[in-house]
């Protein structure tokens, strides 16, 4: 299928594991996962952070193998997540950036484009996480109190 914002088509990136459970090299116990990753939460760290982290530097390559659930499932139960997903405070994030670089660069035509696609996405992802219940259905976007939504 192609992109919705490119004339190309893609395939998605990486690999999960094939193997389930255990590899053979993970030290590590559930309940030590589950303290590392609430750790990690703590610090502010989001979610695919935490996992970015765990497989780089604990050698963890798959988290729901050892504990039985995704790290978001597991910051949901101990109320560690933020208020808003995490790919939509990325897009909200973009477009802060993008905006910024509008201040400073008025005829940048490209940029333009990529506030309105940002926007087009951010619009769409809040209706669906409205309808699955995720985030309020009284929750606004607004463009131009969007750091607010960040701090």
């Amino acid at each position: 299928m192609a992109r919705m914002h490119s004339r190309k088509k893609g395939k998605a990136g990486s690999k999960r594991p094939e193997r389930k459970g255990t590899p053979s090299w993970v030290r590590y116990k559930s309940k030590e996962m589950e303290m590392l990753i609430s750790k990690l939460a703590k610090e502010g760290k989001t979610p695919s952070q935490i996992g970015l982290i765990l497989r780089d530097s604990y050698g963890i390559p798959d988290i729901k193998g050892i504990i039985g659930k995704k790290i978001t499932k597991l910051l949901e139960e101990k109320e560690l997540m933020s208020k808003l997903p995490e790919d939509l405070l990325a897009l909200i994030k973009k477009n802060i950036k993008l905006k910024r670089h509008m201040e400073e660069n008025h005829k940048d035509e490209s940029a333009k484009r990529g506030i309105i696609l940002t926007e087009s996405k951010i619009k769409r992802l809040v209706k669906y996480y409205k309808k699955i219940g995720k985030i309020e259905e009284d929750w606004k976007y607004h463009p131009d109190r969007v750091r607010m939504y960040i701090e």
